[in-house]
């Protein structure tokens, strides 16, 4: 791990995540709201930073009823790629604009997520999900269910799935 990336992970805390990557849980709202995709109650809102060192990703995941709000904080850009029913595209987060990178982007829940940083140090994001995070609300495929579920997209679950 590059050094700038693990004095992060040691400054801010941060503790590995199942998807990969290292993460921890900044904001947990007190509001509860009634949620019928998830049989009740959820927290209005959750806050992560969330940090993947570089030769890294994190795996092709979802949040089910729930949308996710990713924010680029520093370090090397990050492509976020999204997996929708048949179709799959990428967004590329970081701090060149003029290039096209984007300061934020959001993946709508029950999509399939995948990133990984695109620089030899680290990528450090927050992200943001409402209805609030829970861990129940989790879904990490395994490589075989999505191959199944979208034989097209062989190469991009082979690349963001571990065996």
């Amino acid at each position: 791990m590059h050094p700038e990336a693990r004095a992060i992970v040691e400054a801010l805390g941060l503790k590995p995540h199942p998807e990969g990557g290292f993460y921890r849980e900044t904001f947990r709202a007190s509001a509860q709201v009634q949620s019928p995709l998830h049989g009740g109650a959820r927290n209005a809102s959750t806050a992560i930073y969330f940090l993947l060192p570089a030769g890294t990703f994190s795996a092709l995941h979802r949040i089910l009823g729930s949308d996710e709000v990713w924010h680029f904080y520093a370090g090397d850009p990050l492509e976020l790629y999204l997996l929708e029913t048949a179709a799959a595209r990428s967004i590329r987060l970081g701090p060149h604009l003029a290039s096209g990178d984007v300061p934020q982007a959001v993946v709508p829940a029950g999509v399939l997520q995948a990133a990984t940083p695109l620089g030899p140090r680290y990528s450090l994001c927050g992200c943001t999900v409402a209805p609030g995070f829970d861990f129940a609300d989790f879904d990490l495929p395994t490589r075989d269910d999505l191959l199944r579920l979208f034989p097209a997209h062989r190469m991009l679950i082979e690349r963001f799935t571990r065996k």
